[in-house]
């Protein structure tokens, strides 16, 4: 799949948007890439499957709860790999896992997220995948938004591959 057309589709799907934002590490920024929108059209869906599944091998997949839940189902359906997802906090109730599917002590792991912005929730995954046994050595990411995901998601021996970058993304939008 070519990236131009994800682009194309993420745009299409008006997942980006232009104004003031506020962003979930706290800090702000001109541009929002919505992945609710992109996370339930079915023709981005669909391609961002096909883009994860070019690149993985025959590696359990791990999605970041909430937001990474769609992309690892349809990824899953696409490779027929198996998944776990990986929640930001224990239930208070039911088994209180942090890990919920199937994983195996030693099982290697690869983490996919929607959009990586500083990387932490994706660090958060690979700390309660390792925790749980997992070997974890790479994430996937919808959109990089160039902020620093890569570099903290390495210092904890992690390689952050996204199918989109920032400024791939916003080039000849603003």
């Amino acid at each position: 799949m070519a990236n131009d057309e994800l682009i194309t589709a993420l745009r299409d799907a008006d997942a980006v948007q232009y104004g003031e934002f506020e962003l979930s590490h706290g800090g702000t920024s001109e541009y929002y890439v919505d992945k609710y929108l992109f996370e339930t059209d079915p023709h981005c869906l669909g391609l961002i499957a096909e883009a994860f599944a070019e690149r993985l091998d025959d590696d359990k997949l791990a999605g970041v709860a909430l937001g990474a839940v769609p992309l690892v189902a349809v990824t899953s359906v696409e490779t027929g790999l198996p998944y776990v997802i990986a929640r930001k906090q224990k239930k208070e109730y039911g088994t209180a896992n942090l890990i919920e599917g199937e994983l195996a002590e030693g099982e290697e792991v690869v983490v996919l997220e929607d959009i990586a912005t500083t990387g932490q929730s994706a660090v958060d995954a690979v700390e309660a995948l390792r925790e749980a046994g997992a070997e974890v050595n790479r994430a996937l990411v919808v959109v990089d938004r160039q902020e620093g995901g890569e570099e903290n998601l390495a210092e904890v021996d992690v390689e952050l591959e996204s199918l989109v970058t920032a400024e791939e993304l916003l080039a000849d939008e603003q």
